[in-house]
């Protein structure tokens, strides 16, 4: 790629990010001052693509937005994600990326990055995996950039505690990024799972760092069930070895217990806090338990009953409609008619329409220990 065309991209996926933003503004709810934000590409609002365009990233072309929006704007799905119904239902606009040039971030800012990990590089150099990992941003750099860009947003301490105590952070997902860096280097599973206790005692940290700048609400999600996605079961398919999959859902059951694992460490990490800050609210969000009913009772959703498959994506192996070498957004990949009968957009990543129905999970229940606006009547 030219370099000219190189900033050519850079250049349009930065006016198509900030384009994003008007269209979703409504009228400001008093429930919170601001929402801040901090993850990977669950959540990505167009970080990785305002800090410039790799040669490689798919997800910077269509059909990525196409739902929504009706063009890319830096999220990894066909529209909308989690954060962005979070901040609609609240009465916010939709957050903008923190890295987003002339923005204004007094109504909060999206930190997450596509590639983000919950720990730092140096853990993953100490354990020869430096090379699978591509960390963009982990959650302890994502606090930075919240420090940093503090001065910005209130003029004194004591006025950012005020607005931090008014205003919502959601913590992730993280995690999925480092067992990832793990798996995808074929590592023994017994050794991905010695990773998290340290993956969630970095989550715990991170929040309590949040706490001491002055956050009183949080939210923090665990990840979701890694076995059911079509990446990891067009890599990991085992043909001669029925009983590794789950007889109803058809997922890999040693990468879900794997998931299961780290939510019930994380919501172990999240009692523990909460007894140790009494005067802070923490939500523990689900993104397991909703994709595994998506798989389990698609009819129930809206989706299409059928073995866990991708909406964008071209003929691979099996009948997940997963290639490596056609992902979504590459030559030789489509999306599906419609994606709002999928919950699987790219093999990795939901629809707008499964995040649209987590998101309401979570704010209402019954996805979410404690909902955030609680049990609608």
């Amino acid at each position: 790629m030219t370099m000219r065309r190189r900033r050519l991209l850079v250049a349009v996926c930065c006016l198509l990010v900030a384009a994003a933003w008007p269209r979703a503004a409504v009228a400001r709810s008093s429930k919170y001052a601001a929402i801040f934000n901090f993850g990977d590409s669950l959540a990505d609002a167009g970080n990785l693509c305002v800090d410039g365009i790799p040669d490689y990233l798919a997800t910077a072309r269509l059909p990525y937005g196409k739902t929504y929006f009706g063009y890319p704007t830096g999220r990894v799905s066909d529209g909308r994600v989690v954060i962005d119904f979070i901040a609609q239902e609240l009465g916010m606009p939709l957050l903008p990326p923190s890295k987003a040039r002339n923005a204004s971030f007094h109504l909060g800012a999206n930190f997450a990055i596509t590639g983000a990990t919950s720990l730092d590089t140096s853990f993953f150099e100490a354990r020869g995996l430096r090379h699978a990992v591509w960390n963009s941003g982990s959650l302890h750099t994502q606090i930075e950039w919240f420090q940093d860009m503090k001065p910005s947003i209130c003029s004194s301490p004591q006025e950012c505690r005020e607005l931090f105590r008014r205003s919502l952070f959601v913590v992730g997902e993280f995690g999925g990024n480092d067992y990832a860096a793990a798996i995808f280097a074929f590592r023994p599973l017994e050794e991905v799972h010695e990773f998290v206790p340290h993956i969630v005692d970095s989550i715990g940290r991170g929040v309590e760092k949040l706490i001491a700048e002055g956050a009183v609400d949080l939210v923090v999600p665990g990840v979701l069930p890694t076995g059911c996605f079509p990446l990891y079961l067009s890599t990991f398919r085992r043909e001669d070895q029925p009983e590794a999959y789950g007889p109803r859902s058809g997922c890999i059951k040693g990468l879900n217990t794997l998931s299961w694992v780290h939510n019930a460490m994380l919501q172990r990490k999240v009692a523990e806090l909460r007894t140790k800050y009494p005067g802070v609210r923490i939500v523990y969000a689900d993104y397991y338990t909703p994709a595994i009913q998506f798989v389990l009772h698609a009819e129930k959703w809206g989706f299409l009953r059928q073995t866990p498959r991708t909406c964008c994506g071209a003929p691979g192996v099996g009948e997940y409609n997963f290639n490596l070498t056609s992902k979504c957004g590459e030559p030789g990949a489509y999306s599906c008619p419609d994606p709002s009968n999928h919950w699987s957009w790219d093999g990795i990543h939901l629809t707008e329409a499964a995040y649209g129905h987590i998101a309401k999970g979570w704010l209402y229940g019954p996805f979410a220990d404690p909902p955030i606006l609680g049990k609608q009547d």
